[in-house]
C-alpha cells in the first residue's frame, strides 16, 4: 500500500469513529436502544484503533538510524537524512491528527452523555400522583382492582381512581408469596397477604416497566434493561438504574378492593422530572 493511499485510508477510518461516536450521542438522546448503541460504539473503538495500527505500520519510518559519534573538537553535524525524514514523516501528518482529535471527541461525548441521566438527588415528592389515603387502585377501565382477580405471580397495572391513564400515577401491583418478601420493617406492612405496589416508571430513564419475570420475582424496563427484584424493595439489579422503584403503601379491604394508605414515599421516575400529568 502506497503512502498516499495509506493517508486516506487512516483518515477514513478515524471519520469513521467520529461519525459513530456522533450516532452514538444522538441515539442516547432519542431515547436509546441498547443494541445499536453497542454496534456504535464497536464501530467508534473500532476505527480509531484500526486507523491506528495502519498509521504505525504503513506512515512510520520504521528503519534503524545509527548516528556515528564525531569528535568533541568538530562542530555539530546535521541529522541524518533518515532522521528527518522520519521528523517530516510525523510532523505533517495533520491531516491525521485532527481526525484521531475529532474522533477521541465524539466517542467522549458519546460515552459522557449517558451520565446526565443520572439527574439531581431527589430531594422528595415533586408532585403528588393522585394517590392519597382510601384512595382505590382501578385498571384502566375505570373498574377497582380486587384482590381475588390476582393469583400468585400475578401483575396488574392500576392507576388511583379518578385519574385513569395518568402517566405519573401508574403503578405495578404484583401478589407474591408473602414468605418470600424481604422488605424493611417498616414496609411489611404496606404489602398485605403478598400484595405489593410499585411506581410503574424506571427510575432511570421513565420508562414503563411494563415485563415481569415471575419466576425471577423481577420487573425489567423494556428501554434500558433496568432491573428490580420484587422481594427486595424493588431494588435495582441489573441495568443503569440507581435506586428502587417507590413502593406504594397499600391495604386490602373487606369488600376485596385495594386502596392506598398514602402517597408514594419518594418522588417517582428519573429523580425531580418535569414529566405533564396526564389525566
Amino acid at each position: 500500500m502506497n503512502e498516499r493511499r495509506a493517508e486516506r485510508l487512516v483518515a477514513a477510518l478515524f471519520g469513521l469513529a467520529s461519525l459513530a461516536g456522533i450516532a452514538l450521542l444522538v441515539l442516547y438522546a432519542a431515547g436509546g436502544q441498547t443494541q445499536l448503541e453497542a454496534i456504535l460504539l464497536a464501530a467508534a473503538l473500532g476505527g480509531i484503533g484500526l486507523g491506528i495500527v495502519l498509521w504505525a505500520h504503513h506512515l512510520l519510518p520504521d528503519e534503524l538510524v545509527v548516528a556515528e559519534r564525531h569528535p568533541l573538537a568538530t562542530p555539530p553535524q546535521p541529522d541524518p537524512p533518515e532522521a528527518e525524514a522520519a521528523t517530516r514523516a510525523i510532523t505533517r501528518r495533520t491531516l491525521l491528527v485532527r481526525t484521531l482529535g475529532g474522533a477521541f471527541a465524539a466517542l467522549g461525548a458519546g460515552l459522557a452523555v449517558p451520565v446526565l441521566s443520572l439527574g439531581p438527588a431527589p430531594s422528595g415528592p415533586n408532585r403528588p400522583t393522585g394517590y392519597r389515603a382510601g384512595v382505590r387502585l382501578v385498571g384502566l377501565d375505570g373498574q377497582p382492582l380486587k384482590a381475588q382477580d390476582l393469583p400468585v405471580d400475578g401483575v396488574a397495572t392500576v392507576f388511583p381512581d379518578g385519574a385513569v391513564g395518568s402517566a405519573i400515577g401508574q403503578t405495578v401491583v404484583v401478589r407474591v408469596d408473602p414468605g418470600l418478601l424481604r422488605l424493611p420493617a417498616d414496609r411489611a406492612a404496606w404489602a398485605p397477604q403478598g400484595y405489593v405496589a410499585y411506581s410503574k416508571l424506571c427510575t432511570h430513564a421513565g420508562c414503563p416497566v411494563g415485563l415481569y419475570r415471575a419466576e425471577e420475582h423481577r420487573l425489567l424496563c423494556p428501554c434500558h434493561q433496568s432491573t428490580f427484584d420484587v422481594l427486595d424493595g424493588a431494588k435495582p439489579v441489573f441495568g443503569p438504574a440507581a435506586r428502587p422503584l417507590p413502593q406504594l403503601p397499600i391495604q386490602l379491604q373487606p369488600d376485596g378492593t385495594i386502596v392506598a394508605l398514602d402517597d408514594f414515599p419518594e418522588p417517582v421516575g428519573p429523580s425531580v422530572w418535569n414529566l405533564t400529568q396526564h389525566g
